[in-house]
């Protein structure tokens, strides 16, 4: 009995193994262009080598307008008078940053090591030392700034350094102004994730309901000064583009061409 259940199995077997062989393979039908190559960080904190470095060091205080009013330490900025914005613009991007609250901490709630980082200058991700430190939930660390809190609230202590890790995907408008796709945002905080492709209802302002008005695609990253001396460090950006196919491309291409020639018309 025992062998010739053995035998139906190996039979079995040997069927599905022809049926495999004799499969045809799926293919999309989707001619993909090829990923470029690029060079990973030493670590996942260094910049890789398509990022834009926004700060790693004092010298790139000049990357920055209002940069002159903050103050430098070797690889640390130290918030200072006025919001600092960038003068390069991105889109849709990974935005690396690393921030430590002020120690000994002072203050408390939105008082103590409060600033926030901006997306296209007008999207607050809140940065706040809420080490032991409550305030309303939709303001402490790892916020969307009146919109949604972090689902966990993973801070360091005062005077330890923490990450960012922003994955960001700037909102889109018609040829009319109106809001086409809002923005979405997915981040981590010293690794773990807070926030999960959270659909922003629009700006971040502390007197007012969120709202979306027209701007262009691209825009500054920005960090707030309220008045403590939060410090930061190795900044960088790089912009995201998803994986395209070769007839998207001669798409993007002949379109480009097209308002070349209406253009010279």
């Amino acid at each position: 009995m025992k062998t010739s259940v053995f035998a139906i199995v190996a039979v079995t077997l040997v069927l599905a193994s022809a049926n495999l062989s004799t499969a045809e393979e799926y293919l999309t039908g989707i001619d993909w262009l090829e990923p470029k190559i690029i060079t990973p960080g030493k670590t996942d904190n260094d910049p890789p080598s398509d990022a834009v470095v926004l700060f790693g060091g004092a010298e790139d205080v000049a990357k920055w307008e209002n940069g002159e009013n903050w103050m430098t330490n070797d690889d640390v900025l130290i918030s200072g008078k006025g919001m600092i914005r960038s003068k390069d613009t991105f889109g849709d991007c990974q935005i690396h940053v690393e921030w430590s609250a002020p120690t000994p901490p002072k203050g408390k709630s939105q008082g103590r090591g409060n600033s926030g980082i901006f997306l296209m200058g007008r999207y607050e991700m809140q940065v706040l030392d809420s080490y032991e430190n409550k305030t309303y939930f939709d303001g402490q660390a790892g916020a969307i700034y009146k919109q949604t809190p972090p689902a966990v609230n993973a801070m360091r202590p005062p005077g330890e350094w923490n990450s960012y890790d922003i994955f960001w995907t700037a909102p889109r408008f018609d040829e009319n102004g109106e809001l086409s796709s809002p923005a979405y945002i997915t981040a981590t905080h010293n690794g773990v994730l807070i926030l999960n492709h959270f659909e922003l209802l629009g700006d971040t302002p502390f007197n007012r309901a969120p709202q979306y008005k027209a701007h262009g695609p691209k825009g500054p990253i920005a960090i707030q000064d309220h008045g403590n001396p939060v410090r930061f460090r190795n900044i960088w950006v790089r912009e995201y583009q998803p994986a395209q196919a070769a007839d998207e491309t001669v798409s993007e291409s002949e379109t480009e061409s097209a308002a070349a020639s209406d253009s010279a018309e």
